[in-house]
C-alpha cells in the first residue's frame, strides 16, 4: 500500500505550472492577481529607481550652474520659462514671479516675496506629486498581497478537505496536491508583498530626501531674492 501511494505521489507534477493548472478556479484567480501585482510592483520599482537617479543627477547639475557665480537672469535665459528638470522648474517659477513683480517704472509690487515663495511651493508640490506617484500602489500591494494569498490558501485547503471527504481517502496522493496548491497561493502573496514593502520604504525615504533638497534650494533662492529686495 505504501509503495503504491509513493508511486502515485511521484507521478504528480509539483512544478509551479502543474500546481497552478490543477488548482481550482478561485485559487487560479488569486494566483493570477498576485502575479500581476508582483510584476506591476517591480515595474514601478524599476521606474522609480531610474527616475530618482535622474532627479538627483539633474539637481546636482543645476546646483553647479546656480552657484557658479553667473547672474541669475543669465541662467534663467538659458533654461527658459518651461524647462524639463525639476530644479529648473522651481527656479523658473521663482524667476517668473520675480519679473512679474516689477512695475514698468522698475519698482516692485508689494508682497513680492510672499508671491515668489508661493510660486516655488506650488512647483515643489507638483514635483513631489510626480516623485511619489505609484508609491501608494506599492503600499497597497505590500499590505494586501499576504491576505489575498491567505484567502487562496484557505480556499484551496477547504477544497482539499472536501476532496478527501468525497474520496474517503487520506493517503499522500490525495492530500498532497491540494495542500501544495493552497500553499503556493501564500508563497505568491509573500513574493509580491515583501519587495513591495521593502522598496516602498526605500523609495519613500528617497523621495523625501529629493523633495527636501528642492525645499532647501527654494529657501536659499528666496533668501537671495529677499536680499536684493532689501538692497
Amino acid at each position: 500500500m505504501e509503495a503504491e501511494t509513493l508511486a502515485l505521489a511521484q507521478e504528480i507534477d509539483f512544478s509551479m505550472w502543474g500546481l497552478f493548472a490543477r488548482a481550482t478556479f478561485i485559487v487560479k484567480i488569486v494566483m493570477l492577481i498576485l502575479v500581476v501585482a508582483s510584476f506591476w510592483s517591480w515595474a514601478i520599482i524599476i521606474q522609480k529607481l531610474i527616475n530618482y537617479r535622474a532627479a538627483r543627477r539633474e539637481a546636482q547639475v543645476f546646483d553647479e550652474s546656480f552657484w557658479s557665480g553667473n547672474p541669475l537672469d543669465e541662467l534663467f535665459e538659458q533654461i527658459g520659462t518651461q524647462p524639463d528638470g525639476s530644479s529648473e522648474k522651481i527656479f523658473a517659477s521663482g524667476m517668473i514671479e520675480w519679473r512679474r513683480s516689477h512695475r514698468t517704472d522698475g519698482g516692485l509690487i508689494a508682497g513680492a516675496t510672499a508671491r515668489i515663495d508661493r510660486s516655488m511651493d506650488v512647483a515643489i508640490a507638483k514635483e513631489a506629486e510626480g516623485l511619489q506617484k505609484g508609491l501608494p500602489i506599492l503600499a497597497t500591494v505590500g499590505s494586501t498581497a499576504p491576505f489575498i494569498g491567505l484567502f487562496g490558501t484557505v480556499w484551496g485547503i477547504m477544497n482539499a478537505f472536501i476532496e478527501i471527504a468525497e474520496q474517503q481517502n487520506t493517503n499522500l496522493a490525495v492530500v498532497a496536491p491540494g495542500i501544495a496548491e493552497a500553499l503556493l497561493a501564500t508563497g505568491l502573496g509573500l513574493l509580491a508583498a515583501i519587495p513591495a514593502v521593502i522598496f516602498y520604504n526605500k523609495l519613500s525615504a528617497d523621495s523625501d530626501r529629493i523633495v527636501g533638497g528642492y525645499e532647501a534650494f527654494a529657501d536659499e533662492f528666496a533668501t537671495i531674492l529677499s536680499r536684493q529686495l532689501d538692497s
